[in-house]
């Protein structure tokens, strides 16, 4: 019996993830423009030392292991994961040092220690994080923005106790209120940053990102992150969905608003279903060409972007974790300069990420592999060069004093990626790491719903689209995407 046929376009995570789900009852075929899967999701080889490219927090490991289980599969055959004690060390310009242990308990002590904020008060926060994410996950991340969606017990609940959702303050004035320290402000606001949005700006209900680390917790795959990648493409391999790797997409092919297929190489191929992994904008500025554009979504402001250089250091480290970050001075300033003023901070925040510390095999012996990125706005025609050449001048005169150290004299080897790398590699807008932003109280119903309300057999997947970009929510949009199609 002829099974109907699925094409995807692009091999990030959430179109590795759609194949997966669809590959029992149809016949599933990827194409990617690069040579490799993986999408943001990528890795860096430089010499002896690996590096993640991108996302380097895993959290709700759950969804990757569903998506072995719905094929009778035994995750842990093709990946591993240990959970971590330490969620991340953060390092303040007064000399304060705090680690942010994955237990609450543990961390509510340690904030009380350093910062004199009452224990309960963390506890009691974590806890209201987490009755936001149950309120809110059902309708907002688990399933597809439609007037169906809203028609359950669930999305009452969650509307009915809409006081609880603190949508009307913004993520640091609800911060400010709970917490007495600048500091503990500062570490929660940190978290709008998750969705490359402003703390000053995001409303308050973005705190049930919190919740995923400290009440669910946080995670390191064997290997590191891009193993997640490698252990997916090779289930799907195996259940018959065939990679098409450097073939690029020149357009999905409409026919009286029925999507009939893809035209690749110049030549067409035909298909009963088309799913775009691809970043919303490409899809619809280059793919869909000539079709009818959804503008106001288009036109929300975007997320910001990084500037990440990869450093092949030659030694060592004890004092640093997997996680670490290096707070500016100026929180508020810092987010003016990327969201107001579209260039970078001269005294930005810092995430230092070494997967060495526990994936020994990404860096020679006695040397660590560090990930050191920044905040930074989506690319408009700045001064990349420029740019870049500042911030790491001011990234090592960062580190140097705070870790009285002179970084520069270990970094044995470098590579860089900024926004327009980003948008060349990813075809994302502007390099632009979410898609749209989340600096608004409505930016959750302006995000691209998963599916084409103009053209039929047509579906969307990915972080620029339904829930959101990140690991999980690429995921989520997946599942999202798989049960629209059995449905329909």
């Amino acid at each position: 019996m002829l099974r109907n046929k699925v094409a995807v376009v692009g091999a990030g995570i959430g179109g590795i993830a759609c194949a997966i789900r669809l590959a029992s009852n149809y016949e599933v075929t990827v194409y990617e423009a690069s040579h490799a899967p993986g999408g943001k999701l990528a890795e860096i080889k430089n010499g002896d030392y690996r590096f993640d490219a991108g996302p380097s927090l895993f959290t709700m490991p759950e969804l990757v292991e569903e998506l072995f289980l719905l094929h009778s599969k035994k995750a842990s055959d093709y990946f591993k994961y240990e959970r971590l004690e330490t969620l991340c060390k953060y390092f303040y310009e007064d000399g304060t040092v705090l680690n942010a242990y994955a237990d609450p308990a543990a961390f509510a002590k340690e904030v009380n220690a350093l910062f004199n904020e009452n224990a309960e008060s963390i506890i009691k926060y974590l806890k209201s994080c987490h009755e936001k994410y149950r309120l809110t996950a059902d309708l907002f991340l688990f399933n597809s923005l439609s007037l169906k969606s809203f028609a359950t017990s669930k999305a009452f609940e969650g509307l009915k106790s809409i006081h609880k959702l603190d949508i009307f303050s913004t993520l640091h004035q609800l911060n400010q209120a709970r917490f007495n320290d600048p500091r503990l402000v500062q570490l929660f606001d940190r978290y709008a940053t998750y969705n490359g949005s402003n703390p000053y700006a995001t409303p308050g209900i973005m705190s049930i990102i919190p919740h995923l680390e400290y009440n669910m917790g946080a995670y390191i795959p064997d290997g590191g992150m891009y193993a997640i990648v490698k252990s997916l493409v090779k289930l799907a391999e195996e259940l018959g969905v065939r990679f098409e790797y450097g073939r690029p997409v020149q357009k999905i092919v409409v026919h009286n608003k029925v999507a009939t297929g893809l035209q690749v190489g110049g030549k067409v191929y035909l298909y009963d279903k088309v799913i775009s992994n691809a970043d919303i904008h490409h899809t619809y500025q280059v793919l869909l060409k000539g079709q009818k554009w959804p503008h106001r979504i288009l036109k929300q402001p975007k997320s910001s972007s990084a500037m990440v250089f990869y450093w092949n250091m030659k030694g060592c480290f004890p004092e640093l974790k997997l996680h670490n970050i290096f707070f500016s001075k100026d929180y508020k300033a810092e987010f003016e300069e990327i969201f107001s003023n579209n260039t970078i901070s001269s005294d930005p925040t810092i995430y230092v990420n070494i997967s060495s510390k526990h994936c020994a095999e990404d860096a020679p012996e006695n040397c660590e592999n560090w990930f050191v990125m920044i905040n930074v706005p989506y690319n408009q025609g700045q001064d990349w060069a420029k740019l870049r050449k500042q911030a790491r001048a001011n990234i090592i005169q960062k580190l140097n004093r705070l870790l009285e150290n002179n970084i520069e004299d270990y970094i044995d080897g470098e590579a860089y990626l900024d926004p327009v790398l980003i948008e060349e590699r990813t075809a994302s807008y502007g390099g632009a790491l979410y898609g749209n932003s989340s600096n608004n109280k409505f930016a959750a119903f302006l995000r691209h719903a998963n599916y084409s309300s103009d053209i039929k057999n047509l579906y969307f997947c990915g972080g620029s689209v339904h829930p959101g970009g990140g690991i999980p929510l690429c995921l989520l949009s997946a599942k999202i995407v798989s049960e629209l199609i059995t449905y329909d």
